[in-house]
């Protein structure tokens, strides 16, 4: 557990984290998002003894950071993926990472092979590493000590599209074995993916928390909407009207204000043949772009 208690980070006149606090529970991906400068990386630098606070704490487990024995073997983590000697080799750094641990040689073994590094990448020197390698070696150096607690700064950066699709499985299996995971990222959809809880930070302030349901009902925005097409648009249309379900057009089919599994049923009871139906994307990213307007660059 990763428990946040008023944190308060300033650099002179300007604050970079604003009284934050917030918990990440045992078991869940917990979302860190927020524009480019809101205050992530600081918070997260705190978590782990880099940057001391003017006010406030963090602890992991109960303790502080700087207070666990051998923190490698209960928290990883990864905060920038280049932040390695380049002229080493990607099993060198592990193997120091491993000897520094007090872990067997073959867990360096372990590791390459579950960050899908072959033999050939893994005595290539870090300076020529694409950025998606350096991320999946440092993830692997983040799990290397098999911690219970996983903090991660923009993971997904530099990842190809099956790239970040495998992260997604990694993370989301190791917390359903139990590990406590700390996301951060600026990219709302790859989050939203993966995540059970989201924390949105904008100028240094918590300014939302929740999951994804509980966020946009907090908004005003409890309806779920559907994107559906059916071979007849309108026969569709009128059997979900006929049970006061707004409906729309959109582009080649329908809005509709329900949930997918309404729709679905409905279309079955009037016999309308769908070719499409899933959930409306962007009510997140527009609550999103709102609530942290003041630190986004364009305007929203």
């Amino acid at each position: 557990m990763i428990t946040v208690e008023g944190l308060t980070r300033k650099y002179g006149s300007f604050t970079a984290v604003d009284n934050v606090s917030f918990v990440c529970q045992p078991g869940r991906v917990t979302g860190f998002l927020g524009p480019n400068g809101a205050g992530k990386t600081t918070t997260m630098r705190v978590m782990v003894g880099l940057t001391p606070p003017t006010a406030g704490r963090v602890t992991i487990g109960g303790h502080l950071y700087s207070d666990i024995p051998n923190p490698g073997r209960h928290v990883g983590v990864l905060l920038d993926a280049s932040a390695q000697h380049a002229g080493r080799t990607g099993r060198e750094i592990l193997e120091l990472g491993a000897r520094t641990m007090g872990l067997p040689s073959s867990r360096v073994d372990e590791m390459l092979e579950l960050v899908s590094l072959t033999p050939v990448e893994a005595k290539r020197r870090l300076r020529n590493y694409s950025l998606g390698m350096k991320q999946r070696l440092g993830i692997a150096h983040a799990l290397l000590g098999d911690p219970s607690v996983l903090i991660l700064d923009e993971p997904a950066n530099g990842l190809d599209p099956a790239g970040i699709r495998w992260m997604r499985g990694l993370l989301k299996g190791y917390a359903e074995r139990g590990g406590t995971v700390l996301l951060s990222s600026h990219l709302l959809h790859e989050v939203e993916q993966i995540a059970d809880e989201m924390i949105l930070i904008g100028n240094g302030r918590i300014v939302a928390q929740g999951d994804k349901k509980s966020l946009l009902a907090n908004a005003g925005d409890s309806v779920a909407a559907s994107f559906v097409t059916a071979l007849d648009n309108e026969r569709l249309a009128q059997a979900l009207q006929a049970k006061g379900i707004t409906v729309a057009k959109a582009g080649e089919g329908l809005r509709v204000e329900a949930e997918t599994v309404e729709v679905g049923r409905t279309a079955l009871e009037s016999g309308a043949v769908l070719t499409d139906l899933r959930s409306a994307e962007g009510r997140l990213e527009d609550l999103f772009l709102e609530l942290t307007a003041e630190t986004q660059r364009e305007a929203v």
